[in-house]
């Protein structure tokens, strides 16, 4: 694998461009990816990568999205499955279900969606709090 264990990098690290969905087209279909994909235009389907999901101000998607990071500006409706961090810019528009380890929203976006959070970490209360005198359970 990596002699130097280090994460492979997203397509967008290594120098080169995310793969794109421009505006005014309109795609119906499944999407696997190693690389970021940013999707300014329509999707009817799901989408699978290793590395982020950007939804442009115009862009929608209705299907299942599974990712790392996820950035949307624009509209989603069905699964979503956010592994790290996903955030919601004020234009956001997500209907669905949705699970993710982190989420920022802005002021203004609009969420009408299930939400669990954790990504397969430990549970709160199990989960060890830095305190200014150590280490305690959060309760």
């Amino acid at each position: 694998m990596f002699s130097d264990n280090k994460k492979p990098k997203a397509m967008t690290e290594l120098g080169g461009q995310p793969n794109r969905i421009e505006k005014n087209t309109r795609i119906k279909g499944d999407i696997i990816s190693e690389a970021d994909f940013r999707i300014d235009g329509k999707l009817d389907g799901n989408v699978k990568t290793s590395g982020k999901v950007v939804i442009g101000k115009d862009g929608y998607i209705h299907g299942k999205v599974e990712c790392v990071n996820a950035d949307i500006e624009g509209s989603f409706n069905g699964e979503l499955i956010v592994s790290d961090l996903l955030s919601l810019k004020s234009s956001a528009v997500i209907e669905g279900v949705v699970s993710v380890s982190k989420l920022a929203v802005e002021p203004g976006a609009t969420f009408n969606a299930s939400c669990t959070m954790g990504g397969g970490k430990m549970p709160a209360q199990n989960k060890p709090v830095n305190t200014a005198n150590g280490t305690a359970k959060a309760s």
